[in-house]
């Protein structure tokens, strides 16, 4: 298949591994912050075909990972609403809130739909005016374009029974706040999804403030590998920059469509990330125009949210200074069946990536 076969050719992919050998002599730490990337990376085997010197790192690429317990609290607390439809994607579901999650609430009969777009969600409001409708917005920049439209279809047609809880947020805040943490990185892995909407251009400031490198990555074995191999020369030669290895999807500038409807709808706020904390300007919440869908704005609702479990170590894991295995829950406790942390429910949660491909044999072997 176009784009798929080429890029797993087994040949290549051990092309690369080799010429990799020629950059050993230091450790070189690499973190990837898309969900995509982490499971990719680990159904493919990607760390087995690297040099010992060369480490990956998880980071906060997965959006339902770094929702906050109290954004599911509150969408809890909204579902028991009378009249009240949640809409939601199905990774969010089964998240653990402080003393529930909405699988449950669903199981007590709350009317909890899973949706697979904003526009579905709002065809929803349209079938069911005596209701109102909430889709919880989830998702970084990829996602966050899909919600605009929803919102600005419903101001346009007066579709008054339909709003958002949104909890999108955006990349470089975040990849900055690490950048200024404890652990340390010699490049970023940058996500593909994100970048085909933003362009690439939102990295530059990285290598410019912090000398750290950037490469736009695809999903298959040989985007991880060449993007890999991108980051180890410009670690050698101390060229530091962004560059794009998904040059089949990515372009500099982006989508410059989704990006103005998305400026249109929405405008930045400090967010908290699950597990790292608030981060300024690192959300994304409806305009003044905008505010008639806002949920927060139409129901007054008040959580008190409770903290982590005290074992679970998602917030470090998400912050790339451990990983899944380093949990005492990992694989024990906690597990996709019964998920104690985000990490473990979400399919691109470093946990979940962990626990699925931990007896894998990939296929390059």
């Amino acid at each position: 298949m176009k784009f798929i076969d080429e890029y797993r050719d087994f040949e290549i992919v051990q092309k690369i591994s080799r010429k990799l050998k020629e950059y050993s002599g230091r450790e070189i730490s690499l973190m990837e912050v898309c969900g995509g990337h982490t499971m990719a990376i680990h159904r493919f085997g990607i760390p087995s075909l690297l040099p010992d010197n060369i480490k990956l790192i998880s980071g906060p690429g997965c959006p339902v990972c770094v929702s906050s317990i109290s954004f599911i609290d509150k969408a809890i607390e909204y579902s028991k609403i009378k009249d009240v439809i949640i809409a939601t994607y199905g990774d969010l579901i089964r998240v653990p809130g402080s003393e529930s999650s909405l699988e449950k609430e669903k199981s007590k009969g709350a009317d909890i739909r899973i949706v697979y777009s904003t526009l579905e969600a709002l065809n929803i409001a349209q079938n069911n005016k005596d209701k109102k409708v909430i889709i919880l917005g989830i998702g970084f920049e990829t996602t966050a374009p899909g919600s605009a439209v929803a919102i600005r279809k419903a101001y346009d047609e007066k579709i008054s029974n339909f709003c958002l809880l949104s909890a999108h947020k955006i990349m470089p805040p975040v990849m900055e706040a690490l950048l200024n943490d404890d652990v340390k990185l010699d490049g970023f892995i940058c996500p593909g999804h994100v970048s085909t909407i933003t362009g690439s251009k939102i990295y530059d400031f990285i290598p410019d403030k912090y000398k750290i490198g950037c490469v736009v990555t695809g999903f298959e074995p040989t985007d991880l590998m060449q993007s890999v191999l991108m980051l180890s020369k410009q670690v050698f030669e101390g060229d530091q920059k962004v560059e794009i290895q998904y040059s089949r999807v990515v372009t500099k500038e982006g989508n410059v469509k989704a990006q103005n409807i998305m400026n249109e709808v929405f405008e930045t706020r400090s967010d908290y990330w699950r597990g790292i904390g608030e981060i300024p300007d690192s959300g994304l919440k409806l305009r003044e125009k905008y505010k008639d869908f806002d949920a927060e704005l139409f129901f007054d609702v008040k959580v008190e949210s409770k903290n982590e479990h005290t074992a679970c170590i998602c917030g470090d894991i998400l912050r790339g200074l451990k990983t899944p295995k380093d949990c005492k829950l990992f694989n024990k406790a906690c597990s996709p069946e019964n998920p104690i942390g985000a990490c473990m429910v979400s399919s691109e949660g470093a946990c979940h990536a962990y626990f699925k491909y931990q007896n894998y044999e990939p296929f390059m072997h």
